[in-house]
């Protein structure tokens, strides 16, 4: 028998504990799935917060008409950060740094401030670096330290300083100078700084800045880029670009990314962000980025970084991103700007459900079978009576292949229901007709998706299920 998903089975069984796979067995409705469910033991718990967007820090200023994005009158976008399970806030992008665009008033500070009060997130604020004005940059810092603690997570020292600095030692060197400014007894002396916030390609500077900066209180967590995509602008193959989205090798490559920084960061005791991600960079991929595919590529992706420790991720979104000097519509985006609120496209789904499945510390996931089915799965334990197991089948196309799915919960009398993460006929191109729970996420903000009661258990307490292809799955169990 081969090993499913065997790298990341490896990861999960030395990271955490609990849900076990056994045999699996073809069968002619598709690939049988054996799982048996432990009850939990001490293990690590995915952060509260872990849920996170990023914006340009562009948005942050008022519009034409003097209108502020982030507002505590946006009632309606604070609707769809709270149905989406939205915990996290960054503002910062390439516009931070810019320096046609202007930096931030307090008048903007305050409405940004007042709209993460009113949607309970907390801010990471980004600071210029790139012909910045160290006393303009002491100045903001301070009043947000003044009047913003309890919603400020940190501030950030420029955006992907990799991009503008000759080389890390220039750039360390700066970092430095700007945060024992901000950090003087007659400023902000409490302040806490995460970084370096580079682009994909130099995870080494996230390494050498743990080494550097550990111990000297300065820092919350190690911040890092990731789009594991690739430049958009050679996904001129939109089929392959989504057939690369849902590929085993992803996996593979988090892990080669990680490498390259995670360690380093976890010796020196410190904790680690993806700040800014997404799935291609340079405003995502058209017909790729803003389909079905990405969102079972973001709820796989969310769960890969939660099981490798990572405290949150920030996915870059906006109806425009800047790319290099430019801004461009964004491909990737989470929602959209409409009429009537905010349109949630494909991926905001993956938050959604990974929000409702993600409660609690984490459970070993492992799956065997003879068929190598493409299919994820991950289990969290709210508690010794609850868990919940996400499923992700990433199949597509026309040899694609359902698993049906044996839970042996080790309960005597469990009861299970799921929910159901579905595009229309299993299209992974689809850009509409996305549902959780048999709902659409409406652009108000509101969503009355369902969970749906699974048959009654055998006498031996086994839950099944079929997963179709192209799917994803979140069962909730409870011990009664």
């Amino acid at each position: 028998m081969s090993l499913l998903s065997a790298s990341r089975f490896s990861r999960l069984h030395r990271a955490a504990i609990g849900l076990v796979a056994a045999m699996v067995l073809p069968l002619h409705a598709g690939v049988v799935v054996n799982l048996a469910v432990e009850p939990p033991e001490p293990a690590p718990a995915i952060a509260s917060d872990f849920n996170g967007l990023s914006f340009e820090m562009q948005l942050v200023l008022a519009n034409a008409s003097g209108t502020h994005f982030f507002s505590p009158a946006n009632q309606r976008l604070i609707a769809t950060f709270k149905t989406l399970g939205i915990k996290s806030l960054r503002v910062g992008g390439n516009t931070a740094d810019r320096p046609s665009i202007p930096i931030p008033n307090d008048a903007d500070v305050d409405n940004l401030f007042a709209f993460a009060k009113a949607a309970d997130v907390k801010v990471i604020y980004t600071l210029r670096l790139l012909g910045g004005d160290l006393e303009a940059a002491t100045k903001t810092a301070n009043y947000i330290s003044h009047r913003y603690s309890n919603q400020l997570e940190c501030f950030a020292i420029g955006n992907e300083p990799n991009t503008f600095s000759t080389n890390y030692e220039t750039y360390l060197a700066e970092w430095k100078r700007y945060a024992a400014r901000i950090t003087e007894p007659m400023n902000s002396p409490d302040a806490k700084f995460c970084g370096p916030s580079v682009s994909p390609g130099h995870e080494k500077w996230s390494a050498r800045f743990a080494g550097d900066l550990a111990g000297g209180g300065l820092i919350k967590f190690i911040s890092q880029h990731d789009y594991p995509g690739g430049d958009a602008r050679r996904a001129t193959n939109v089929a392959a670009a989504r057939d690369k989205l849902l590929a085993p090798a992803m996996d593979d490559h988090y892990a080669k990314f990680a490498a390259n920084f995670v360690p380093a960061v976890i010796s020196n005791h410190l904790p680690f962000r993806l700040e800014e991600a997404n799935s291609f960079y340079d405003g995502g991929a058209l017909d790729a980025s803003d389909t079905f595919a990405a969102a079972l590529w973001a709820l796989d992706y969310q769960w890969w970084w939660a099981t490798q420790g990572a405290g949150a991720i920030y996915f870059h979104t906006g109806d425009k991103v800047a790319a290099r000097d430019e801004n461009k519509p964004c491909r990737y985006a989470i929602f959209w700007s409409s009429p009537d609120g905010y349109q949630v496209h494909p991926i905001g789904y993956a938050l959604k459900m990974f929000s409702l499945g993600s409660a609690g510390r984490l459970l070993r996931a492992g799956v065997e079978n003879t068929e190598d089915i493409n299919l994820s799965v991950y289990a969290v334990a709210q508690d010794p009576k609850q868990v919940y197991v996400t499923l992700i089948n990433r199949e597509h196309g026309a040899a694609a292949r359902a698993a049906d799915v044996l839970v042996n919960t080790g309960f005597s009398q469990p009861h299970a229901q799921v929910m159901r993460l579905q595009a229309a006929h299993g299209d992974i191109a689809a850009k509409t007709s996305v549902t959780l729970g048999g709902a659409e996420i409406r652009e108000d903000g509101s969503w009355d998706g369902k969970w749906t009661k699974l048959s009654k258990p055998g006498a031996d307490g086994k839950i099944h299920l079929t997963l179709p292809a192209a799917s994803a799955a979140l069962v909730k169990i409870v011990s009664q």
